[in-house]
């Protein structure tokens, strides 16, 4: 018996808080954005990405990303998956945004050591009791290079911090061939509008049925 998450990270994890961001400056958030998915239902996420690839009538061949969505299909996105989750509460979303300016100097030295502090922060009491945690994320994010390390992180801290039994095993894919990364995509982009964009209109729609995690705030 298995479950599978998909994971997506939005901004970076770059320093360069003192130019705007996307005029030479760092992003000032970054989220790392969740779906927890029993298998057998994954068909379900992968049916709300093709309802909005029909509205924004979308070629199927295109992987459309999630800051490509208007605000209106944002919000056509979350009220989907908010009845989704409300009628299967097995699935859950959730996610985790960091402050970057709030961060110390020391931390900021080792990206990798936050990227990880902050997936255990955002998953482990959600899996814990879980036998077994296919983590499926994008093969393109630059923090899959420290995927070994993260993944040891995560089992040790369940086996010995938490005394869980759950085994969770690493799965980079190609979000081209993974329709629900797709989905983890938009979800994320949607939730890290909220901060650094203050895109707040399709993020308040989904709020209720969205485990959020805040960090040096």
């Amino acid at each position: 018996m298995s479950t599978n998450i998909y994971l997506d990270e939005s901004g970076d994890l770059g320093w360069m808080l003192n130019k705007p961001y996307r005029h030479g400056g760092s992003s000032r958030y970054m989220t790392i954005a969740y779906v927890v998915c029993p298998p057998e239902k994954k068909h379900l996420l992968k049916r709300i990405v093709r309802k909005v690839y029909t509205k924004t009538k979308t070629d199927p061949k295109i992987e459309l990303k999630g800051s490509a969505l208007r605000v209106e299909d944002k919000k056509f996105f979350a009220t989907l998956v908010t009845k989704l989750v409300s009628m299967n509460p097995d699935i859950k979303i959730g996610s985790i945004t960091v402050n970057k300016n709030k961060v110390a100097q020391h931390i900021r030295e080792d990206s990798n050591k936050l990227y990880n502090y902050m997936i255990k922060l955002a998953i482990l009491d959600t899996i814990r009791n879980e036998p077994l945690v296919n983590l499926i994320r994008d093969n393109k994010t630059v923090k899959v290079k420290s995927g070994n390390s993260l993944i040891d992180y995560l089992q040790t801290t369940l086996w010995f911090d938490m005394n869980s039994k759950t085994r969770v095993v690493d799965i980079p894919s190609d979000s081209k061939k993974v329709q629900n990364l797709i989905f983890i995509d938009w979800m994320n982009n949607l939730i890290w509008g909220n901060y650094e964009d203050r895109n707040s209109e399709p993020y308040q729609i989904l709020k209720s049925v969205i485990d959020s995690k805040k960090l040096f705030f």
